[in-house]
């Protein structure tokens, strides 16, 4: 992929307006929309969206309260709607086949659960969903801490790709063997869509809360005309701010930076491609803010998870297999699954593993393919084991690059059947997925 390959635009598109919940009940419709996705003066692109546009509305709460959802399909085919990153009761994960039956057509579901975790998360499609998800079938979620870090402003930046066609349509083919085979349905066009879409001032503090929701594109992003920290990822606190630099955001994973405003111009979102930077969105700096003063940027809370038992782990190893250039590549040739874990394609009646509640387990991942995956695991979060051995950040999803192993630690404390699958929702499509269940 380079510069050249991707159509240009210099702006970034608001969100559609937030929905704070505040433990009231709330409707959540998904139809068909109409977006400019395109630069203004451009054809607007037939898609899916939630409550008339895509992405969804901004769904809000305290971390501690309760959402209360009325989920309505209107669109022609079933769905359902994936809560992703928040740690909730099995029932209302979402997932069509293993927690719920698929919302048919003109069908309503009701979701309700509390929210555990203050932090970034999102909300998605999960039928269908490498199609769903690539029309627009998702939305930014937020759950505020109780006492929220001191900045000027809070802002969601959702970063996506589009397949683009000639007319402004998306482009078909949603299931192409050869983009499923190799890194996924890479789109022509890219953007940052940021809520919302006011200026900030030079020298404010402002939190940016990065959400990669493209079906299967990993995005390295730059920050430019703002300083500091990243402070959370994958709605985790980190325990020690970090820098920015050389950040890569695989499908579904987030940060959440604060930093201070630099420029007096813009701060932007950039993708850097071996052609040079690619402008995916600004934010207008607009005045100064002469009465903020420097001071460190400090960790935020953290939410209360179990800690591992580092001692008596269980020890697993999950392979991930196919793919382009392999063996089982001609499986899917002639009508099998492309992609696999542990030499199994797709769900079976037998999870990857059945774990008695609040056992701890390192899995070591390791990837015998040529491309890069996204592995995500529902109902929990894990630690990422660094080389020197210590427990790095708590995720949601991982980043295992092609021929590399990477292990994780978890403890599985949330009872019920948990997808586990590359993010990559092409991969996924063609059999990357499995299922652990905790009792």
């Amino acid at each position: 992929m380079n510069r050249r390959e991707f159509l240009i635009t210099t702006s970034a598109a608001a969100l559609a307006p937030g929905i704070a919940l505040a433990s009231t009940s709330v409707e959540l419709v998904a139809q068909p929309v109409s977006a400019q996705i395109l630069p203004d003066g451009e054809p607007a692109t037939p898609m899916l969206g939630f409550n008339g546009s895509t992405p969804g509305p901004v769904l809000r709460i305290r971390q501690g309260d309760i959402f209360d959802v009325r989920f309505l399909n209107q669109i022609d085919e079933g769905s359902a709607v994936h809560w992703h990153g928040l740690r909730i009761a099995n029932a209302m994960d979402g997932v069509p086949g293993m927690t719920q039956e698929v919302v048919e057509a003109n069908a309503e579901f009701y979701y309700r659960f509390h929210a555990p975790d203050a932090g970034t998360f999102w909300y998605h499609s999960h039928n269908r969903s490498w199609e769903q998800v690539a029309k627009g079938l998702y939305g930014p979620l937020i759950v505020d801490e109780a006492t929220p870090p001191d900045v000027d402003h809070d802002l969601i930046v959702m970063i996506d790709d589009w397949r683009m066609t000639d007319h402004g349509t998306l482009a078909e083919g949603f299931e192409n063997m050869h983009d499923q085979a190799h890194q996924g349905r890479l789109g022509n066009f890219a953007r940052a869509l940021v809520e919302p879409n006011v200026p900030v001032r030079l020298g404010d503090r402002v939190r940016l809360r990065l959400i990669n929701v493209a079906t299967d594109r990993v995005f390295p992003v730059d920050l430019e005309g703002a300083d500091g920290k990243i402070v959370a990822l994958d709605g985790m606190p980190v325990t020690d701010p970090l820098v920015p630099s050389g950040l890569i955001l695989a499908p579904a994973q987030r940060a959440d930076i604060i930093a201070d405003v630099t420029s007096s111009d813009q701060v932007s979102v950039v993708f850097p491609t071996r052609d040079g930077p690619y402008l995916l969105g600004e934010i207008p700096v607009a005045g100064e803010n002469t009465e903020r003063r420097p001071s460190e940027i400090s960790t935020l809370p953290p939410n209360k998870t179990a800690r591992p038992d580092l001692n008596d782990p269980i020890n697993l190893t999950l392979t991930m297999e196919g793919g382009a250039m392999s063996a089982r590549m001609m499986q899917g040739m002639i009508g099998g699954d492309i992609w696999a874990f542990n030499d199994q394609s797709g769900l079976t009646n037998t999870p990857f593993h059945s774990f008695r509640r609040g056992q701890t387990a390192r899995i070591q991942l390791v990837n015998d393919t040529r491309f890069p995956h996204g592995i995500h695991l529902h109902g929990h979060h894990f630690y990422e084991v660094e080389n020197d051995g210590h427990l790095g950040a708590l995720r949601d999803t991982t980043l295992v690059d092609a021929g590399e192993t990477r292990d994780i630690i978890c403890v599985f404390d949330n009872p019920g059947k948990w997808l586990l699958h590359c993010h990559m929702l092409g991969h996924q499509a063609a059999g990357m997925k499995t299922w652990v269940a905790v009792t």
